[in-house]
C-alpha cells in the first residue's frame, strides 16, 4: 500500500511569533512545487494562531506540540484540544520524549491526550522511543511495545485511521547521534508488525511511520530510502526554512 511522505518540523520552544510567521511565510513559497509529499509544522501554542493565518490555502499543513485532555475546567497553563483546532492546528504531537522526560508524561496519560485530540477531529502523532540505557540493556522493543499498546489502548480502527507513529530514539534526539540503518529498519519492521497484531493488517499498512532523531539534509534521504519509513520528524533542522526545505525535497 502507498503510504503518502509526512515531513515534519518540530520547533519546540524557538521562535516569537513574528519569527514563526516570517520562518512559515519562507517556507510555503520554498514549498509551492512540492507534491505527493505531506508537509507539517508545529509552533509554539503562542505562535500557533498566527502561524496558522500565515498559511491558510498553502501546501504547509499546522500541528500542535501537545494538548491537555480535559475539555475545559481549572487547569492553570494548559491548553485543550478544542482550542488548539479552533486556533487552526490539523496535527499534535503527543507524548514526545521531552514531554516524558521533562513533565512525566505517562502511557496512560498519553493515551488520554490521543483521545481528547481524536474526539476534535485533530491527528494525533505518537511519539515513541527508547532511552541510552534501555537499547544497552536490549530493551528496546519491550519499550516500544508497552508505549504504543498502553498509548493505544481501547481504540477502534476509525478513531486511528489518521494516526501517525513518530519513533524518536530518546538518545538521537538534538544529540547528533543518528541511528544506523540496520536500527531503524529493525524498529521500523517491528512497529509495522505491532500494528498488525494490535488492530489488523490493512491497518498495519496504511499506518505512517516516521523517524525523528537528528534528522537533517545530509542523512535524510538514506533514512527515506529504508522499508517501512514513512517520514520524518525533524527538531532542529527545521527552524531553518532554507535547511529544511532541503529535508522536504529528499528525492531531488
Amino acid at each position: 500500500m502507498s503510504r503518502t511522505p509526512f515531513i515534519a518540523g518540530n520547533w519546540k520552544m524557538y521562535k516569537t511569533g513574528p519569527e514563526a510567521v516570517e520562518t512559515a511565510r519562507i517556507l510555503t513559497q520554498l514549498c509551492s512545487n512540492v507534491q505527493e509529499i505531506d508537509v507539517m509544522i508545529a509552533p509554539t501554542f503562542l505562535s500557533l494562531p498566527l502561524v496558522a493565518a500565515s498559511l491558510e490555502g498553502s501546501k504547509v499543513k499546522i500541528g500542535a506540540q501537545n494538548l491537555y485532555f480535559e475539555k475545559q475546567g481549572a487547569f492553570t497553563g494548559e491548553v485543550s484540544a478544542d482550542m488548539i483546532k479552533a486556533a487552526g492546528a490539523e496535527y499534535v504531537i503527543i507524548g514526545h520524549s521531552e514531554r516524558r522526560q521533562y513533565f512525566g508524561e505517562t502511557n496512560a496519560l498519553v493515551c488520554k491526550k490521543i483521545k481528547a485530540a481524536i474526539e476534535v477531529g485533530l491527528k494525533p502523532i505518537l511519539c515513541i522511543g527508547e532511552s541510552e540505557n534501555q537499547r544497552n540493556k536490549e530493551k528496546t522493543f519491550l519499550t516500544l511495545d508497552k508505549q504504543v499498546s498502553d498509548g493505544l489502548k481501547g481504540f477502534g480502527l476509525d478513531e486511528l485511521k489518521d494516526l501517525v507513529v513518530a519513533y524518536e530514539p530518546v538518545w538521537a534526539i538534538g544529540t547528533g547521534k543518528t541511528a544506523t540503518v540496520d536500527q531503524v529498519k529493525k524498529v521500523h519492521q517491528y512497529l509495522r508488525s505491532l500494528l498488525e497484531k494490535l488492530f489488523s493488517k490493512d491497518f498495519a499498512d496504511q499506518t505512517r511511520i516516521v523517524y525523528g532523531g537528528s534528522v537533517k539534509p545530509e542523512n535524510v534521504k538514506e533514512l527515506m530510502g529504508i522499508e517501512d519509513v514513512d517520514g520524518a520528524l525533524v527538531g532542529g533542522a527545521s527552524l531553518d526554512a532554507n535547511i529544511f526545505i532541503n529535508i522536504i525535497n529528499y528525492d531531488i
